[in-house]
């Protein structure tokens, strides 16, 4: 059982604060792996990643769940910013409340082979950054947005 899942089975539904991470994968033309995800929000595409566990650094949260949804190992990871607030307030499905800190990362070298986690992803596809689908998770549209900027003022 997960940190968050013990977390939940004391306090119950009221807001926590939690901490994420997210990798943007570029692929050899660029192109950014997304997720559609089977959980909040379900159906929705995201970019993988997920909460930290205890002992855990961002990097190594970063790591774990991406390898967990994609089957790829994410080396050489580099930090795009860390977003926080009030505008990152999640109430999920079955009532759990929180503000969710994400610290997003961007990388290039990763291994292994793609494979859909059917736990946690409905499919894995590489996007053209500018012919992403509309049906992004909003929080990682922002995300996106930031790291299109950290390109283009290089």
């Amino acid at each position: 059982m997960s940190y968050v899942e013990e977390l939940r089975k004391i306090v119950g539904t009221i807001p926590l604060i939690l901490v994420g991470s997210v990798v943007i994968i570029t692929d050899e033309e660029n192109k950014i792996l997304l997720q559609k995800r089977m959980h909040h929000p379900v159906g929705r595409y995201g970019l993988p990643g997920g909460l930290m566990e205890l002992g855990e650094s961002t990097i190594e949260t970063a790591q774990r769940e991406v390898y967990e949804e994609t089957g790829l190992t994410v080396r050489n990871l580099k930090l795009i910013d860390v977003f926080s607030g009030k505008e990152n307030f999640i109430k999920a499905p079955n009532g759990d409340e929180f503000y969710v800190v994400v610290t997003a990362y961007w990388t290039k070298e990763y291994s292994g082979t793609l494979e859909v986690n059917d736990e946690e992803s409905m499919s894995l596809e590489f996007f053209n950054i500018d012919d992403l689908p509309e049906n992004i998770a909003k929080s990682h549209r922002e995300m996106i947005n930031k790291y299109r900027n950290l390109l283009t003022s290089r």
